[in-house]
């Protein structure tokens, strides 16, 4: 249900194809939501079949036409009552972290690679979203509240850096 809500919301923006949506989870909301094109439109067609959104072919110029969906107003109730309603958790899954929890099955030389592989993966994510923020205007309350979520995700990498430090620190 959330990646429904999170497409409709990209949808609330402008409407997109699905190639457009792919690349606006990748360049926006990829930092605490992934999709997979066959997810995308799925997700699509039965936000579609249930009236949240409806699509309407745009012929292209020297291109294929393109398939554009945008939201109803069907499809605007829906968001606004998943954006008032309680924020349900989500349970994370991450293999590194099993990895971690596992570790001792490692030598050191095993877990310092593992710590330096995660570290490198860190601080590559780090330099890619600092700079979208150096790039990132926020003129309007939408565009600053987007950028709220990109601060929250430079936190959570800044944070897992001085942890990955602490871990390393005792056991590497």
């Amino acid at each position: 249900m959330v990646l429904s809500r999170i497409i409709l919301g990209l949808l609330a923006i402008a409407p997109m194809t699905g190639y457009d949506l792919k690349r606006h989870f990748d360049s926006t909301v990829g930092h605490f939501w992934s999709a997979d094109r066959a997810q995308i439109y799925r997700t699509l067609a039965r936000l579609v079949a249930d009236g949240h959104a409806e699509v309407e072919k745009v012929p292209g110029e020297r291109a294929p036409d393109r398939q554009e969906h945008r939201i109803t107003a069907a499809g605007r109730a829906a968001l606004a009552e998943w954006l008032a309603g309680e924020p349900e958790r989500h349970v994370e899954r991450d293999p590194f972290l099993a990895r971690v929890f596992f570790g001792d099955g490692l030598d050191d030389d095993g877990l310092r690679s593992l710590l330096a592989r995660r570290r490198e993966e860190v601080r590559a994510r780090l330099e890619r979203f600092e700079g979208m923020r150096s790039e990132a205007a926020a003129p309007d309350r939408a565009a600053r509240l987007r950028l709220a979520t990109l601060d929250n995700g430079l936190a959570h990498l800044r944070t897992e850096l001085a942890w990955l430090d602490e871990v390393e620190e005792e056991f590497a």
